[in-house]
């Protein structure tokens, strides 16, 4: 049975942020998950885990079956029933795994097209996977040639720009707004991988401390640690509020995780020094009444793009010119696949005619070169026209059908110059030489 790709998951397209939080899987929890999958008869998977989306990119003879086993898998971690989940699921298999791997894999199906991040998170997984033994031949081949794809959007579009830009943009008004970054506090709440960024650009750029909280207290601290920064329990968000200059929202959940009762009364505490708000979630995060508050300067991605002079015709433009690179590696990685599907049947063939071969030179030893040629060819053609005069004789007549198929596809095979009337039924090159000769072979 062939094996066929197959990508099962929940992502901010699919399911709610609460429930993409309890699926998150922190990177020393991956070895555990891709044991569970082996345990389960998965032999080729990769357990994606970023802040867009949690999901397994695999190769299974029954995708759709093992795809209900990985959902079963997911559920436990969640601590829901499997019905209860399976609305919050994706499933895809075939080619549309397959371009939905190289979509991820070029940035293109992230919140924030382009996002630098996605890439390198992938090519984690996939050395987690390689760990783990579960990383055979097709799946290496498809991850392959999607990184191919992905360096190609890189160099080739300026994609990966607009993600910079809007980075770019927050550092510059944040600059504007406190002056010299190093005496400021940033405050990242929620894990969201465009929250990252701008974090990451902000220290870049000096920002003096960064403290880390999100709804989930295991994730957040274990991202601290990660970025070297301090972390707040969600419970003590209000100090956190108190002490941040910069506050970087990235949660996504759906609801407001910022209001302006919050955020009004970490002002009074601050004494009125104001706060730079970047909500980089989407869905947003600030409640829209904390614009409202004189010194909270509220930007969300849309007003970082009008800063950074991105136009939205720009981006579209790359994001379509990205498109057209990932349309053409999918149409050579299709073409590589059918070359190589094809070459066990041609080995197959050509084992074949060597026994017949061997065979011949063994039965008739002596025999002169045109005798043996022609005898040998009688050989090898007496099974291919037996077969079509068995799908000429077939009752119901679909047998003419099938023999028409298979003798354009000789013709085309052997690039053949077909006769007027090839593939009707009846007269064929084939056919005389077997009548000329029924039953035995030409000597």
């Amino acid at each position: 049975m062939t094996a066929s790709y197959f990508v099962i998951g929940a992502s901010h397209r699919s399911c709610s942020g609460a429930i993409r939080d309890r699926l998150t899987t922190e990177e020393a929890e991956v070895p555990a998950m891709l044991e569970r999958l082996s345990a389960a008869g998965i032999t080729q998977a990769m357990w994606l885990s970023t802040c867009d989306r949690v999901e397994v990119q695999a190769v299974h003879e029954r995708p759709n079956e093992a795809a209900l086993t990985i959902a079963g898998i997911m559920a436990e971690r969640v601590g829901l029933s499997e019905p209860d989940l399976a609305g919050q699921l994706y499933t895809l298999t075939g080619p549309a795994a397959v371009r939905h791997v190289f979509a991820v894999a070029c940035s293109l199906d992230s919140q924030i097209v382009g996002e630098p991040h996605i890439l390198g998170q992938v090519k984690a997984a996939h050395r987690h996977a390689a760990a783990a033994g579960l990383s055979g031949p097709e799946l290496e081949g498809l991850l392959q040639a999607a990184y191919g794809a992905a360096k190609r959007v890189r160099r080739e579009t300026p994609i990966a720009e607009g993600a910079t830009s809007l980075v770019a943009a927050a550092v510059q008004v944040a600059r504007d707004l406190h002056g010299d970054l190093r005496r400021c506090t940033g405050l990242l709440m929620g894990l969201g991988d465009m929250g990252a960024l701008v974090l990451e650009g902000l220290r870049e750029a000096g920002l003096g401390r960064l403290i880390v909280a999100a709804p989930v207290d295991r994730r957040a601290e274990a991202a601290a640690r990660r970025m070297d920064s301090h972390f707040a329990p969600w419970a003590d968000l209000d100090s956190a509020l108190t002490s941040a200059d910069i506050v970087v929202t990235a949660a996504g959940l759906g609801r407001y995780i910022l209001s302006a009762q919050q955020l009004g009364a970490a002002l009074k505490r601050r004494r009125r020094r104001p706060v730079f708000v970047v909500d980089a979630a989407i869905p947003a995060d600030v409640d829209p009444d904390v614009a409202g508050l004189d010194e909270a300067f509220v930007y969300d991605l849309a007003d970082l793009e009008r800063v950074a002079l991105q136009g939205r015709v720009g981006r579209e433009a790359a994001t379509q010119a990205a498109w057209t690179i990932v349309d053409d590696a999918l149409a050579a990685f299709a073409r590589h696949r059918a070359e190589r599907a094809a070459v066990p049947a041609v080995a197959a063939l050509r084992t074949h005619f060597e026994t017949e071969r061997r065979r011949l030179l063994d039965e008739q030893r002596g025999l002169d070169a045109a005798s043996a040629t022609r005898l040998l060819v009688n050989r090898l053609l007496h099974g291919p026209s037996e077969a079509l005069r068995a799908m000429a004789a077939d009752p119901d007549g679909a047998g003419l059908a099938e023999r028409a198929a298979a003798e354009r596809l000789l013709f085309r095979l052997f690039r053949l110059d077909e006769p007027a009337g090839a593939g009707m039924g009846a007269g064929s090159d084939l056919d005389k030489d077997e009548r000329r000769e029924p039953g035995r072979e030409v000597q």
